[in-house]
């Protein structure tokens, strides 16, 4: 792994911890992006999982600087033990900026939404089981075609912005079945998936149990895209 894309990527981490104003929610954000227990954090950290949680929660002040540079560290050290997956998918984001003909719009939310709120904002329909207090922190449309005939595997990664907990929509689809695939053999998984421009019934119950295996929230909507940006934006 070049020294160079860690030292980029920890560069990142630290610097939005630091600067955001709740930094537990952002250490949160970048463990659940690595796929990273707590139990698993504290154990690198040489704490209990009671004090990551703690700090997650806000229970605990602010941490300090120190304390930020420790957890990033652990966070990629951790990741590089299990193969380096993750940096290695954070690398072309690092390197160069998103196909900009692939994604239509893109936003990084400044506080997680529930996915619930998203989902009605969308009038989209659930194809999985409702997971009632999970979170997003973005979303990125995608146009579905022209991101399974043009993007590598490597470059897919870029659709995910800064956070993996965002939801992924992708336009134009048929039956729903490509994206999934497409997700299925990736290193980094979204937040969740919307299907748009299909009705529930039309998904292909293969893109269904793909996203039950993964564990992915999957929605549809059919609301024009146009609409669908403007209320996004909003």
């Amino acid at each position: 792994m070049p020294s160079d894309v860690r030292s980029l990527l920890a560069e990142k981490i630290a610097g939005e911890i630091t600067l955001s104003p709740n930094p537990g929610e952002t250490i949160k954000k970048w463990r659940k992006n690595f796929e990273i227990s707590q139990v698993d954090m504290a154990q690198s950290l040489t704490v209990t999982a009671s004090v990551v949680s703690d700090y997650e929660s806000g229970r605990r002040k602010s941490p300090g600087t120190a304390l930020v540079g420790r957890f990033v560290n652990a966070l990629l050290d951790i990741d590089q033990k299990r193969g380096g997956k993750k940096i290695e998918a954070y690398e072309s984001i690092l390197r160069d900026s998103p196909i900009s003909e692939v994604i239509f719009d893109m936003r990084e939310y400044a506080a997680p939404i529930l996915l619930r709120d998203f989902q009605k904002l969308i009038e989209g329909e659930c194809l999985t089981e409702p997971l009632p207090g999970k979170t997003i922190n973005g979303y990125t449309i995608i146009d579905s075609l022209k991101a399974i005939l043009k993007l590598s595997t490597t470059e897919f990664s870029k659709l995910y912005g800064w956070s993996t907990e965002r939801a992924l929509i992708f336009t134009g689809v048929s039956t729903g079945k490509s994206p999934l695939i497409a997700i299925r053999v990736t290193n980094l998984k979204p937040g969740a998936v919307i299907l748009h421009g299909i009705a529930g019934k039309d998904v292909d119950p293969l893109a269904v149990k793909i996203a039950q295996i993964e564990h992915l929230p999957l929605l549809s909507t059919t609301l024009p895209v146009a609409r669908l940006v403007d209320l996004l934006r909003s």
